[in-house]
Formats: structure tokens, sequence, C-alpha cells
């Protein structure tokens, strides 16, 4: 489950129109989301208030296994509409498997004139949170600089007298200061990074194949129908026919290279990422059932049937959702590759598996992630909203005919005997998510780790 902080982040970049998905370092993001999926150890609360769309707050405690807790203020300079852990879209506070949309080049705010003068200034986010007892201090600070660069410097301060002995053996100055540089054109995405502590210096790449994403008009059409006369549909003299048989999708290419002056330590990695196209649909999903809310198609009175369905264009084949993943360390040799795929409407499945050249170990991952929803028929099984007209009230405000998310369960296997397993959910106005964590190798302790997080944020 996502913190506080960072659905505020995310809320910020969909707001200010910057791409986060369209990064190197995001590469795996689909396949990680149901393969390493963090699971609480202990007990934790979290509380969380926005008294107005620029400020938020977030406090946070740990009850086990040790007493702590955190404070935590964010400050945008743009309106974000955050909503309550009671009313907000479920999926949008979990890491889940997403098939992203295509890349497309980021847009700039619209400017702003006061008495003839350009007014409009840059957006930016200022995050700091202070722990406790430990009395460390993370601050972030992100800015738009154009359309397509983004900056941001994060900091982490800490007291060498508050660590443990071996992290202070370890670790000269736990203290860092880190600046990151994104440029961002749809087709290209690089990342320059710089830490201070270790004096490392980064640089990784990203490269989409084929078109980028065409802003749709005002009318809703796109901007390549527009180029083409307003001719919408009609095929080119220089386009092929679709192919029949096989996935059909978008390739992404990307490199990384860091050197660090202080370790004299240089590291290197490539990456491939094939992706199916956003829209394509499994075909258990592809044609939804029928809703309750929904009354049947009639005929007209003139006994003509009603008008049938659109037939989906052939790159809407139905297909399902695919992500293809192959990361390659040649220093470290090690290699992995990864495959995951949404077999039915609510189950998605993973596998992954890592392999080191110069060592011959090797890792097998498998993963799957379950949605729960309820039925739509359950709002009148007490007798409630028996009535024909409120239930067409409740059809109209209903969020999908085929029955509200309300949960998620994520189970993780692998070959070195480790196996997890979560539950997040709602209940009421929290949001909550139990995990257990067990090593099938292990007679004397089976349960390595067990965990409850709770987490309650209200806009109000």
């Amino acid at each position: 489950m996502h913190p506080f902080a960072s659905y505020v982040l995310r809320s910020y970049y969909k707001a200010t129109g910057w791409n986060e998905d369209n990064l190197y370092a995001n590469l795996t993001r689909s396949s990680s989301a149901v393969l390493d999926f963090n699971v609480p150890r202990g007990l934790h609360f979290t509380a969380s208030k926005s008294p107005n769309p620029l400020f938020k707050t977030s406090y946070t405690m740990t009850a086990m296994p040790t007493l702590s807790g955190s404070l935590g203020y964010i400050f945008t300079s743009c309106d974000l509409d955050v909503k309550s852990s009671g009313t907000v879209v479920f999926k949008d506070m979990l890491e889940r498997f997403r098939v992203y949309d295509q890349p497309r080049r980021p847009e700039g705010k619209e400017e702003e004139w006061l008495a003839g003068e350009r007014v409009d200034s840059r957006d930016y986010l200022l995050y700091g949170r202070f722990y406790l007892p430990s009395r460390r201090l993370d601050a972030l600070y992100s800015t738009r600089l154009s359309p397509t660069l983004q900056a941001s410097i994060a900091a982490i301060s800490q007291p060498i007298a508050n660590m443990s002995p071996e992290l202070r053996n370890r670790r000269g100055d736990p203290s860092n200061i880190m600046f990151n540089l994104q440029h961002d054109i749809g087709k290209w995405c690089t990342e320059y990074t710089y830490s201070a502590e270790d004096g490392m210096w980064g640089i990784r790449v990203l490269h989409n194949f084929g078109r980028l994403a065409s802003s749709v008009g005002e009318n809703g059409d796109s901007a390549s129908a527009h180029t083409s006369g307003g001719r919408v549909g009609v095929k080119r003299v220089d386009e092929e026919d679709a192919v029949e048989g096989g996935l059909k999708g978008r390739v992404s290419i990307g490199a990384e290279l860091y050197v660090s002056a202080k370790e004299r330590s240089a590291g290197v990695s490539t990456g491939i990422r094939f992706s199916t196209l956003p829209d394509a649909t499994p075909p258990s999903a592809h044609v939804p059932p029928p809703s309750p809310f929904t009354p049947e198609p009639s005929t007209a009175a003139d006994g003509t049937p009603p008008p049938a369905a659109p037939s989906p264009r052939p790159h809407q084949t139905p297909q399902p959702p695919t992500t293809i993943t192959a990361l390659f360390n040649p220093m470290l040799g090690h290699v992995q590759t990864a495959y995951t795929a949404r077999v039915s409407r609510d189950l998605t499945l993973s596998s992954r598996f890592d392999f080191n050249v110069y060592s011959y170990e090797s890792e097998w991952t498998m993963g799957a992630e379950w949605w729960l929803r309820r039925s739509p028929r359950s709002h009148f099984a007490d007798g409630e909203g028996g009535d024909e007209e409120e239930g067409k009230k409740l059809g109209a405000s209903f969020p999908s005919p085929l029955g509200e998310v309300h949960g998620v369960v994520k189970a993780r296997a692998s070959t070195n005997n480790d196996v997890s397993l979560m539950w997040e959910g709602r209940i009421r106005q929290m949001l909550i998510g139990l995990g257990v964590v067990s090593d099938l190798s292990s007679r004397a302790k089976p349960i390595k780790a067990i965990g409850l997080e709770v987490s309650y944020f209200s806009s109000e």
C-alpha cells in the first residue's frame, strides 16, 4: 500500500502532467508490483490530513516490534484533489500490475497574464519528515524547470550517535544529498543523478519504439486525424494490414551507467521491455456481463432490432495484457527475465527468473494478484433499495457494473523457500494491510514475519 506521501507525490505528477512511468528505473514496474510487494513488519498506524489543497500533514506510529514514529509535512504550489481514505479509488493506493499508456511529450502550463505581464510560475513540491526517536530527517524538493525538464533534490540527515554499531562501522556518515534531473520528450527519456555521499554520477536512458500517443483535440479527434485531412479510419497507402496471431504491442530499450569517484567503481546495466497495447483486454473481460441495473435492450415500435455494438478495431483484438522484461548487468553477470500477464478480469500471474553467469546461482519467483469485488446484487440483498426507483438511482451512481473492488490478495513464492501472502482492503473509512512471510525450510521458525498496517487520511 502506498504511503500517504507517495500518494500525494503521484497526484502531483498527474496534476502537472509528468509521466513518472517513462523512466528506465521503472522498466520492471509491472512485474515488481506482483512479485516484490512489501509485507508490513509489526503493527503500523498512519493518520494524515489535508486541511487545504496545498498543505498536507502525516503522522505514523509503529507499535511493534519497537515503538517509533514520524511526523511529515507536504506543500505544493498547485491544488491537488486528494481524496479521503474512504472515497479514494482503491487501486490508486496500491502498486499493481498495469500496462502503461503510450508515452507522450509532456506539455507545459498554460501562460498566465495579469495587466499585460506574464505572471505564471514553476510548479514545485516540498516534503519533509522527522523520525523519532532516531531524529532522522528526510527532505525532498521537486520542481518543473520546463515542459520537458524536471529537477529534484533529496536529502537524508541522521545523527551518527543514534545508529547501531553495525551500521556505524559499515558507513562513515549516514547523511546524504542527491540531485536528479529528468529530461522527457516522450520517445526518449534521460535521467542524470549525483550522490554526494559517495561521489557517484549516473545516467539512465530509455528509448520507446513506435509512435507517441497523439493528443486529443477539443472535438475528441486525435491529432493524427487532423493531419490526414479528417479522414478517420482511412488506411494510408504505406499502411500494412494487421497480422493475425501473436501479441501486438511496443518495445522499450534502456541502459544505465554509474561511476563513483570515491569508491573507484562503476556499474552498468541494460534492459528491454515489451508491452501489449494498453487497450487490450483478455477474452473473459472483453464483453462485460449485463448489469443488474441496466434494462434489457428492446426492439423498436416497428419491430426493428436494436443496433449491434461496433466491432473492435484490428489493434483492439482481444489479447491478454502482457509485459515481458529482461535485464542484464555485464559486470556482475546478473540476468533477469520476467513475464507478467492478466489472465482474467481479476487475476494476474507473474514469473521471474534470476541467474548469475559467474556463480551459476539462480532463483525462480512466482506471484499472483487477485482482485476481490462486491457483487452488484448485494446492495439489494437486505431488502434495502428493493424499490425500482431506488435501484435506478443506485445503478446510476454505481462505480462499475462488474462490481466494486474492495480488496486484493497477493501471493509470492520462490525457490529460496520463501512464501509471502498479503491482503489489502478497505474497512469503512480505513485502508488495511495484513501480511505474513514464511520460510518453508525452517521447522523451528516457519513464520519469519507478520504485520498489520492501518491507514486513515481525510481531506475535510
